[in-house]
């Protein structure tokens, strides 16, 4: 049943508009609402916990395996079943990882939904982004207290604004819908630090966490992210698009600078590929709290920089190839492309 399973979703995720019109706005949201009600009010992560299991079972096989191989009691019974358990599982994660949530990385997208006409832009047009971007970077920054950052320390406020970010956002954006909400703190929130991942969307349980011991500028912005996964969003270019129509008219000080915090990074990045004297014209014109924030982001992710995270990296960038994003971890990037087709379509203060 897990093959036939299994092919039926390779076959059907060749139809994008299929899957738009019967799975994400018919399936999916269903599923989700249902994880969400089921596990949305527990205070703690439900998926972690079951991630926790599935690691501890790992490690019990692994240790079982080294045990029977000193003892040489290894036999061609025990391979066989070994191969058939390991077929399984993978089959199991693949089929219900699909059928739960990763059917949406083959949909159509939110660039079709605004009609947007996303193209290779030029070093014009990144400049012009990347200046309305730093433009409003420096604005917030400037109003954007202590008291407030201080605030979001506690994560019920953080998760509480973020819910009533989208659901603000969905009064023009429909397809931004979200009822119930299931955001929580990482359970591996430290551990992340060290893996370098600053929030994650469980499809087993509908869960998004958000790595709460991260710089608290950036977790806005990641809140609204995970959300956007929850709404449908899987690839990471279109939950940044997302976190951006839900969080620029928000209103929240605090929501906007970690909005334009993050879009700048993404921008500046793409301008030093091309242009670094530019980049560092932006740069040198930064508020500074900005630079503050910059350095101390530097700084944060400097002092937790280890062997395991570039092999951690390489495979979630594989993991992201894999499923319908063909430029790996840069996919985050992408999002600059659609900011500029964005601002081309609605206009420059549209941002």
């Amino acid at each position: 049943m897990l093959i036939v399973l299994a092919i039926a979703i390779k076959w059907v995720s060749l139809y994008p508009d299929w899957i738009e019109k019967n799975y994400t706005y018919g399936i999916y949201p269903v599923i989700a609402k249902v994880q969400r009600f089921l596990f949305g009010w527990i205070p703690f992560s439900i998926g972690d916990l079951f991630y926790g299991f599935l690691i501890l079972i790992i490690i019990v096989k692994t240790v079982q395996f080294f045990k029977l191989l000193f003892k040489k009691r290894l036999n061609r019974k025990y391979f066989i079943t070994a191969v058939q358990q390991i077929i399984f599982f993978f089959l199991f994660i693949y089929v219900f990882f699909n059928l739960f949530w990763g059917l949406n990385y083959n949909r159509i997208g939110i660039t079709a939904q605004l009609n947007l006409e996303v193209k290779k832009y030029t070093l014009a047009e990144l400049d012009t982004l990347t200046t309305a971007i730093q433009k409003k970077l420096n604005a917030y920054a400037m109003q954007v207290d202590e008291a407030r950052r201080d605030s979001f320390d506690k994560k019920k406020i953080l998760f509480k604004e973020s819910y009533a970010a989208f659901k603000q956002a969905a009064k023009q954006y429909p397809f931004l819908e979200y009822r119930v909400k299931s955001i929580k703190p990482s359970l591996f929130s430290y551990l992340g630090n060290y893996l370098g991942f600053q929030g994650y969307y469980n499809p087993f349980s509908g869960e998004g966490q958000v790595n709460t011991t991260a710089p608290r500028f950036l977790e806005p912005f990641v809140s609204m992210h995970e959300i956007a996964h929850q709404v449908g969003y899987a690839k990471e270019n279109e939950a940044n698009f997302a976190a951006f129509l839900a969080s620029r008219n928000y209103e929240s000080n605090i929501f906007r600078y970690s909005l334009y915090f993050n879009l700048y990074a993404y921008s500046i990045k793409e301008i030093w590929k091309r242009d670094s004297l530019l980049a560092k014209e932006f740069n040198d014109s930064l508020d500074t709290q900005v630079v503050q924030d910059i350095t101390y982001h530097y700084e944060f992710y400097q002092k937790y920089r280890n062997p395991i995270e570039p092999a951690i990296m390489w495979l979630y960038g594989h993991y992201l190839r894999a499923n319908n994003q063909p430029m790996g971890k840069q996919t985050y990037n992408e999002v600059v492309a659609f900011l500029i087709a964005y601002y081309k379509k609605y206009g420059i203060d549209a941002l």
